[in-house]
């Protein structure tokens, strides 16, 4: 997974409060990350539909629904993909003791743990909320500094 999707989840909840669009040189700047880099990942989620952009003098980013209804799975496929982490290259089909094709009939038994890995970790985020995550934010963070990055951003 990469560092964009961190980034992306941290946007996201920063935008499920936001009433107004929060310019991306603002999230950049509040996450202490390269604006540039910041801009590719909003780019991604832009094309996912999980925000929009709004042009203009006070444009910035939005999401596109509520919060409660984008996952934690939709922000890492918007950024990293939605391919498997483990590819299988069929490693016993190779090397001196190579097994034939023909007799690999069967999913190679590692790819079969991963794969049953990787559904079970995309079902664990497929059932968490960007609002889930903003209300635990909420719960945990002091109302003050909460208010006080409310102003700032919308500053």
């Amino acid at each position: 997974m990469t560092g964009g999707v961190e980034w992306g989840l941290h946007c996201c909840v920063v935008l499920s409060s936001a009433t107004e669009p929060v310019a991306a040189a603002k999230l950049a700047e509040l996450h202490d990350v390269s604006a540039t880099y910041l801009a590719k990942q909003l780019q991604l989620l832009s094309r996912a539909g999980l925000v929009r952009s709004a042009p203009g003098q006070s444009g910035g980013y939005l999401l596109t629904r509520p919060a409660t209804e984008i996952t934690v799975l939709d922000v890492v496929e918007a950024i990293d993909g939605p391919q498997p982490a483990f590819r299988c290259t069929e490693v016993r089909q190779r090397g001196p003791m190579a097994v034939p094709p023909d007799r690999c009939d069967t999913p190679c038994p590692i790819a079969a743990v991963m794969d049953t890995a990787d559904r079970a970790w995309r079902e664990s985020l497929r059932a968490v909320t960007i609002g889930a995550i903003a209300a635990t934010v909420a719960a945990t963070t002091p109302g003050e500094l909460l208010d006080r990055a409310r102003v700032w951003l919308s500053a």
